[in-house]
């Protein structure tokens, strides 16, 4: 059984961390690059970062973070945000990235992750899924403000047919409530879908991240503010995960 991995997530705005609750009311949360470096020193298996409120004006300001990532840690990171075309992530792969996250753009242009795909390889594209219950799990867009017509698990299947080559999955719902991941959801997706899944949403204590890897039968956890305030140590966590008997690198 491959190990499972933890993943600090750091929201990037206007070049600095930041973080919120249900995708809202943001603080600041440190410099990406002493955070990224802490965690690379922790032992973290992977970090993501993800440019919240991106645009294409300010794209010419994220390589130059990347390539100060890049520099800094040893460990594979991912970069999210604004990505919507080959030439985006060219500059971020050639600035030190090992995978790019997109989101609304291959929602508004599902042939992009073909695209992306058969260009990079699927091992460097990551769909990310923003999802909120109702009557029906659905995705949203844009920074998770504007809601779309397309239900998760339909989402979850075309994106891995185009090429994707790993989810990340958040439930906003549970985003920043630390109460704990959308295990239903999680598993459903894990279930149907053949390529990793990265749980995001809802990390708070170590037994939450026990239980998405069991009954959310997760790939990998992502969580964001317990990291950056030391709630919770990515060494400790670990070792709590492996005398729980889920596999883990210490």
């Amino acid at each position: 059984m491959l190990a499972k991995r933890i993943i600090p997530c750091l929201d990037i705005k206007d070049g600095r961390t930041v973080k919120g609750v249900n995708f809202l009311d943001l603080r600041d949360a440190g410099d990406p690059v002493e955070l990224a470096d802490r965690y690379a020193q922790d032992s973290a298996d992977e970090i993501v970062f993800l440019d919240i409120t991106a645009t294409i004006e300010k794209r010419s300001t994220l390589v130059p973070l990347v390539e100060r990532i890049a520099n800094k840690i040893n460990i594979p990171f991912t970069v999210g945000g604004g990505i919507s075309s080959i030439a985006d992530v060219t500059a971020l792969l050639a600035a030190g990235a090992e995978k790019v996250a997109v989101n609304s753009a291959a929602i508004n242009n599902p042939g992009l992750i073909d695209q992306l795909a058969n260009e990079f390889g699927s091992q460097a594209i990551v769909v990310a899924i923003d999802s909120r219950e109702g009557d029906e799990n659905i995705v949203y867009i844009n920074g998770g403000r504007t809601p779309t017509s397309i239900r998760t698990l339909q989402w979850v299947k075309e994106v891995e047919d185009r090429g994707a080559g790993e989810i990340l999955l958040t439930s906003m719902d549970h985003d920043g409530t630390k109460r704990g991941f959308a295990n239903h959801l999680t598993r459903a997706v894990s279930q149907l879908a053949n390529i990793p899944v990265i749980a995001s949403g809802g990390g708070g204590q170590m037994n939450h991240f026990e239980e998405v890897f069991k009954e959310g039968q997760a790939d990998a956890a992502l969580a964001a503010s317990i990291f950056h305030y030391q709630e919770i140590g990515i060494v400790e966590l670990k070792k709590f995960l492996k005398e729980r008997n889920i596999p883990i690198r210490i």
